[in-house]
């Protein structure tokens, strides 16, 4: 009796709960705030009565926006096929032999920066001569201004190219570890000689010791050899350069007190802690880069050709730029004065008659007979 009326009492109250409106009308709004909440998913055949109007616009957008994947795809796959090899492959920023296979004809500031020209010594290394070349210090380092280097390396060009233009011998000069190189392309480029050993102590003051066993060549305005300069070459001195460039100034200092001896003109690189007054024209930069030194080394290279170059296309014309030397003039004034007496000789002994008669000295004759000998030698 007492379990008949807890299970009747308890099934009632079931069979209520189940058929109670309430619990629908909650059901449902569980279900639409679920789907407002929750991430939009594709459209589905939902009737449109249980939908709101922005409910409706957003599974629209969905809906295009599902419309635009293959052509997305078809875009990715391009671009990527494109740029699947980007950030693969490297490649050098800086080749140290591209400044001397290609030099260029001048330095911009930015490559003068990019070479590390501006660089220069600790503060306690500073030479105070060079005040003037200092833009400023940074971190216990003098920096040198880019301005005047750039200044300083086109007049350099300038005398390099004027010294070339007029015939004359320049020495490139490089005796550091690296330097090798750039002394020989630049000497290769002016049509001039290159050091890239220790320079021998004496080698201008007392040349007549040290460089007599150099070959000497007389050449015209071409550069082509000339004949008939055999005696004067084994009595002339040796040759001493008409311009010095030198790129590391502090280790060659002996070769530049005979320049100054001599009365040779000189360019060199002038470090912070370098004198400048040692050298005539200085380019003041960093002597320790090699990248700054390659750079300096092929602008005055390339000064030196355009030099070469204009004194080529003059002389095609009959402009000579340069003048003979004094003791070749003299040499072949002495020639031709030496050759014009012995046709005047040999005249004279063609006007004389058979049997050992007496001379006959005629002027007339005479002067006749060397005109056409010196005609037939080309004197």
């Amino acid at each position: 009796m007492i379990i008949r009326n807890i299970g009747l009492r308890h099934g009632r109250q079931v069979i209520a709960a189940s058929a109670s409106p309430s619990c629908c009308v909650r059901a449902l709004s569980t279900s639409a705030a679920k789907s407002a909440t929750t991430t939009p998913r594709a459209p589905t055949n939902v009737p449109s009565f249980f939908t709101t109007p922005e409910q409706r616009a957003r599974q629209e957008a969905i809906k295009a926006e599902i419309d635009k994947v293959p052509d997305n795809f078809k875009e990715f796959r391009s671009i990527q096929k494109k740029t699947v090899k980007m950030g693969g492959e490297t490649h050098p920023r800086h080749l140290p032999d591209e400044m001397l296979k290609y030099p260029p004809h001048d330095a911009t500031l930015e490559m003068l920066m990019a070479a590390q020209a501006h660089m220069g010594h600790n503060t306690s290394l500073w030479n105070p001569a060079n005040q003037r070349y200092i833009y400023g210090v940074r971190e216990g380092i003098h920096i040198i201004a880019l301005e005047t280097i750039a200044a300083h390396l086109r007049r350099a060009a300038k005398v390099v190219e004027e010294v070339a233009y007029h015939g004359g011998l320049i020495l490139f000069v490089g005796t550091r570890k690296g330097q090798t190189p750039i002394v020989v392309r630049a000497a290769e480029l002016a049509g001039g000689c290159h050091l890239f050993q220790q320079w021998t102590p004496g080698t201008i003051t007392n040349r007549d010791q040290i460089l007599a066993q150099g070959k000497l060549r007389m050449v015209d305005e071409l550069d082509r050899d000339v004949p008939g300069f055999d005696d004067h070459i084994q009595d002339c001195r040796p040759v001493i350069p008409d311009l010095v460039v030198c790129l590391n100034p502090l280790e060659n200092y002996p070769m530049l007190h005979e320049c100054g001896l001599a009365n040779v003109p000189t360019i060199g690189i002038i470090d912070t802690n370098a004198d400048p007054t040692w050298v005539t024209y200085q380019i003041p930069a960093n002597d320790d880069s090699l990248r700054a030194m390659a750079l300096i080394g092929a602008v005055l290279g390339r000064a030196g050709q355009r030099g070469q170059e204009r004194r080529y296309a003059d002389a095609e014309e009959g402009i000579i730029s340069w003048e003979t030397p004094s003791e070749v003039r003299r040499f072949v004034q002495n020639t031709l004065a030496a050759k014009a007496q012995e046709k005047k000789d040999q005249a004279r002994e063609s006007l004389e008659p058979d049997g050992g008669r007496e001379m006959i000295e005629s002027d007339a004759d005479i002067k006749k007979a060397i005109k056409e000998l010196t005609e037939e030698e080309g004197l």
